[in-house]
């Protein structure tokens, strides 16, 4: 019988390491089942999810050129709907916050910062923090003088106030 990746077939357990669990396979080859491939669960002894002599499913990951072969009892289960997955969460791969947005400085210095109300750019984002609740970015300097950032640092001192 040709095992070909991707195949899903029926072995039993021949013997359990710590690190997996090898099933031999029809054919008289053998296969080994990684730990990590063992369950969906975190697995921290394969004893507790298998047993010498137990048959198991499996799903052949590779075949490699000296005849190894990879398996997984895990791939071989139906995929389970995860609570709360579904179309409304974030694309895969993708964060559900927003993304974080810098101003550059329009003093052309290339320094960067965070936008103030009032058009001041802050100084370090370990100084300035944009609170996303409030609309606001708190706890920072201004970079440059004029209007701007005096308005800036009014406004960021009466936030203090207010919150105090």
């Amino acid at each position: 019988m040709e095992l070909a990746v991707g195949t899903i077939i029926s072995g039993k357990v021949t013997a359990i390491t710590k690190f997996g669990a090898f099933v031999s396979l029809p054919g008289g080859k053998s296969g080994l089942v990684h730990i990590s491939e063992v369950a969906a669960a975190f697995v921290s002894d394969v004893h507790d999810y298998l047993t010498e002599g137990q048959e198991v499913t499996v799903k052949i990951l590779s075949v490699s050129p000296e005849g190894k072969i990879n398996l997984s009892i895990k791939q071989a289960q139906p995929q389970q709907e995860r609570p709360g997955a579904g179309p409304i969460g974030p694309a895969p791969g993708r964060s559900s916050r927003p993304p974080q947005r810098r101003a550059v400085s329009p003093s052309g210095t290339g320094r960067s910062g965070h936008a103030a109300p009032g058009g001041a750019v802050l100084r370090g984002q370990a100084e300035a923090v944009h609170d996303p609740v409030r609309q606001q970015t708190v706890g920072a300097e201004p970079l440059y003088g004029g209007e701007a950032g005096q308005r800036a640092q009014e406004k960021i001192i009466e936030n203090r106030q207010a919150e105090a």
